[in-house]
């Protein structure tokens, strides 16, 4: 079979070699292009997807039509979850109650986030998505297997751990899915992976999904995979030359409080505000009108007579306020933006980028200011870096601030009226008004009449305080750690946390969650405790004994 090769006018590269034979598609294609269900166009509607990512273009027409395995290199953070699930939801038969997925991920978050996304995008089809991994009880998941399930997504000492008990079933998956394959590789998991082939149908369709493509993994593809298209996207060149780049930490329900006084504090904002999908949107900018702002939203919904009248509202500053997703936002030309505000985190660096370029422009200096939730902060970083730049936190401005920036602005315009020459009938008004009042009363009274609203601290709600420290995400929260040793040098748990309680002030039911494999083990710990004991555990010029377990996004 001849290998089909993709190739994407601006954002892959051509991978070919002499004997492939050539197909070239269309990047900019819809969902709808896709060959996706009903259901399934349905359950993106639903999500708020406007178009599909590059990888996702890619992966799901070849997916669907089930005749070849696939390596796909893509970055984190590029939509790979729904690139593979949606087209499993459309694949799986829901009437036979078997095993007909797997899908291996390096950590227990991962494979929960990964069961979640697809979780919701199976719509209205009867399927069973479940997770397993350590830390969870196994005899939940004995029960959930045995009354039967269509795709399991586990970390691979768990799927192992059932395979042994005979308590999982893999002969019959259709499909065999490795999200974050290079980092399961490092993490040591590569014997396990193997195994867990060992106990699938030759005849599968494989899925290797890999942010980069070391040997090992091509050994492995080798090995495993008879024959396969390698889809791979290009890893763009990310500047930035913005001289202004925060981020606010707070939680999901405190975003829009966050953003009002962003606004506020504020001398003259005008900028674009940025949500992931359309019902986001919708409901951003109906919230800023209740609140009293002009503010108008664009997306993939509108028509583009209203996008026009709408652009040329925000242009001419008759609105200074725009909402707006990634899509709807193309082709529009500010040059004097204040601020660029991403209100829900971008989807990858490159995404972070083309958004905040928008302010700035033309010799203006501009601000890019995104809104994170605890949880979100690694992706953050993961972008930061990514994006060879330097985002800086901030506080969210306190009540009494944004109040005393409030007065400063009517003492200054009132400043200017008095410059400008404030016209007759207003000052034989106020002569009148002042003949039997003192005038600092009367002025008083005229202030709180005009201002009274606008100068309240109680049209502000509280916003809970939340921050990281290190890379903690949540200092209630707990931090899984990684551990360089294992069964082949002798570890048992219960040694385990001796070893860590020798060296850290920590007491051991702080450690739980202790799985010991062959070569390494992972630990759970309160984050307040993390940063100390990897760094107690440092050696200097070599490997890291302990360190945090990566958690990718989507």
């Amino acid at each position: 079979m001849y290998n089909r090769v993709y190739l994407w006018a601006f954002n892959t590269e051509l991978l070919i070699n002499s004997k492939e034979k050539l197909e070239f598609m269309d990047y900019k294609k819809s969902f709808l292009e896709l060959g996706l269900s009903d259901n399934s166009l349905k359950a993106i509607q639903k999500k708020g997807f406007e178009e599909p990512t590059t990888i996702q273009a890619m992966t799901i027409p070849m997916m669907l039509e089930n005749t070849t395995n696939i390596i796909a290199q893509a970055q984190t953070g590029t939509g790979k979850t729904a690139a593979f699930g949606l087209p499993l939801v459309d694949l799986i038969k829901a009437e036979e109650h078997k095993v007909q997925a797997l899908i291996l991920a390096p950590t227990r978050e991962l494979a929960i986030q990964v069961a979640e996304e697809i979780n919701s995008l199976r719509g209205s089809k009867k399927l069973t998505i479940i997770p397993i991994y350590g830390g969870q009880s196994i005899d939940q998941q004995l029960r959930r297997l045995k009354k039967g399930v269509h795709m399991v997504v586990g970390t691979p000492g768990r799927v192992i751990d059932h395979l042994k008990r005979k308590t999982l079933d893999l002969g019959a998956i259709d499909h065999l899915i490795l999200d974050e394959a290079d980092e399961m590789l490092n993490m040591g998991f590569i014997d396990d992976i193997e195994e867990i082939m060992s106990h699938t149908r030759q005849d599968k369709k494989t899925l290797l999904f890999s942010a980069t493509m070391p040997k090992r993994i091509k050994e492995l593809a080798k090995k495993y995979m008879d024959g396969y298209e390698l889809l791979k996207v290009k890893k763009e060149t990310l500047t930035t030359n913005l001289t202004d780049q925060i981020y606010f930490e707070v939680k999901a329900s405190d975003k829009f409080e966050a953003l009002c006084r962003i606004i506020d504090i504020e001398h003259a904002f005008y900028g674009l505000v940025f949500c992931r999908t359309k019902s986001d949107v919708d409901y951003l900018a109906s919230h800023l009108l209740d609140r009293g702002y002009d503010a108008e939203a664009i997306h993939g919904d509108i028509s583009q007579g209203q996008r026009e009248r709408t652009l040329d509202k925000f242009k001419k500053q008759r609105v200074n306020i725009l909402v707006a997703t990634d899509v709807a936002a193309r082709g529009i030309d500010v040059n004097n933006l204040s601020h660029v505000i991403n209100y829900s985190l971008p989807q990858d660096p490159e995404s972070y980028v083309h958004r905040i370029g928008r302010t700035g422009r033309a010799g203006n200096e501009g601000t890019a200011i995104t809104f994170i939730t605890p949880s979100e902060y690694k992706r953050l970083m993961f972008i930061q870096r990514m994006a060879k730049t330097d985002i800086k936190k901030s506080l969210v401005p306190p009540v009494k601030d944004i109040i005393k920036v409030k007065k400063q602005k009517v003492q200054e315009e009132l400043n200017n009226l008095l410059v400008e020459g404030v016209e007759k009938q207003y000052l034989s008004w106020a002569k009148k008004i002042l003949r039997d009042r003192e005038p600092e009363t009367m002025f008083a009274a005229l202030l709180n009449y005009c201002f009274e609203d606008e100068l309240n601290p109680d049209i502000y709600g509280e916003i809970q305080e939340v921050g990281v420290k290190g890379k903690q995400i949540d200092k209630q929260g707990k931090a899984r750690l990684f551990v360089a040793l294992g069964k082949k040098d002798k570890t048992t748990p219960k040694k385990l946390v001796n070893l860590i309680m020798g060296k850290v002030s920590i007491r051991s039911k702080q450690i739980s969650d202790v799985q010991v494999m062959d070569k390494f083990s992972f630990i759970t710990v309160p984050f307040e405790k993390a940063e100390e004991i990897i760094n107690s555990f440092k050696n200097k010029g070599k490997k890291p004994l302990i360190s945090h377990v990566k958690k990718n996004k989507r």
